[in-house]
C-alpha cells in the first residue's frame, strides 16, 4: 500500500501508476496517515478532460459511499480556489470514474442544505483533515455526488 506523505513527493503519480496498472486490484487505498489521515483510506480515480487544453486527465480522490452514490470533495488542501478536476467537470455533463475494479460512466452533481452537510460529515470522519482545509478557506468547499449510470470496461 502506497503511503502518502510531505516528504514522498512520488506517491500521487505511484498511486495512479499502481491503480491503472492492476486494474484496481492493487492502489484501491492509501495510507494516508502522513498527511494527518486515519491511516489506510479509499480512493477513486476520476477521468476528466480539459475545459481547455482538451487533454484526458485521471486523478485520484478521497470517496465515501452514500447509498447508490459516491461522493468526492473539491478541497484542494484548502487553497482559495477550486482544483482543476471540479472546473473540468463543471464544463461537462458526464464523468468517468474507477472504484477499485469496477469502471462506471455517471452524472454529477454538488450536494446542498442536509444532503451536504450529512455528506461533509461522513467524509471528515473518513479522511478528518477536511475540517483543516475549510477553516483555511473563504469558498465553500463543493461535495459533489457521483451517480453511476453506465459500466465501461476500462478507465
Amino acid at each position: 500500500m502506497i503511503k502518502a506523505t510531505a516528504d514522498n513527493v512520488d506517491w500521487y503519480a505511484e498511486h495512479i501508476r499502481t491503480y491503472l496498472e492492476t486494474d484496481g486490484r492493487e492502489g484501491h487505498y492509501v495510507d494516508f496517515s502522513g498527511l494527518g489521515g486515519k491511516g489506510p483510506t479509499q480512493t477513486l480515480l476520476l477521468k476528466t478532460v480539459g475545459r481547455k487544453s482538451g487533454k484526458v486527465s485521471i486523478v485520484p480522490l478521497i470517496y465515501g459511499k452514500f447509498g447508490e452514490d459516491y461522493a468526492i470533495i473539491a478541497s484542494k488542501g484548502g487553497a482559495p480556489s477550486h482544483p482543476g478536476w471540479f472546473l473540468n467537470m463543471e464544463a461537462a455533463d458526464e464523468v468517468a470514474f474507477q472504484v477499485a475494479e469496477d469502471h462506471f460512466t455517471g452524472s454529477w452533481r454538488v450536494a446542498e442544505g442536509e444532503e451536504r452537510a450529512r455528506i461533509w460529515a461522513g467524509m471528515v470522519d473518513i479522511y478528518p483533515p477536511y475540517t483543516d482545509y475549510e477553516a483555511a478557506t473563504s469558498r465553500r468547499i463543493p461535495v459533489v455526488v457521483l451517480t453511476p449510470t453506465g459500466r465501461t470496461a476500462t478507465l
